[in-house]
């Protein structure tokens, strides 16, 4: 029996991993990597610069009503779940995709307003 790569014998299981499995499963790290990175450099930033800062006006609403750690967590968990989702719909080029415009699009801002 065959099962996205996985092939399941009498005797055991022998993983066979195709690369598009693979290829699935260090996106879908990244991202969940990226998501962390994002999590932690929003706080930095948001408790050196303020919560004035954020960019993504739902997120500075919800920092002002909640504070900036359960917002943050809660965004980051979200956003985990539906890479996740995402993930195992088997989408890998959309993950893909989401790895890179966060990088570009939040990571990078972050670290040039922190660090340069």
């Amino acid at each position: 029996m065959r099962l996205l790569g996985v092939e399941a014998g009498c005797r055991g299981v022998r993983m066979e991993f195709q690369p598009r499995v693979r290829f699935g499963n260090v996106v879908i790290v990244a991202l969940l990597c990226a998501q962390v990175v994002d999590g932690a450099l929003t706080y930095l930033g948001v408790s050196t610069f303020g919560v004035g800062i954020e960019a993504n006006p739902l997120m500075l609403w919800l920092m002002f009503a909640v504070g900036e750690g359960p917002t943050l967590a809660s965004a980051k968990l979200l956003a985990g779940f539906c890479a996740v989702v995402l993930h195992l719909q088997a989408v890998h080029g959309i993950v893909a995709a989401l790895t890179l415009i966060y990088v570009g699009a939040a990571i990078v801002p972050w670290m040039q307003l922190l660090f340069f």
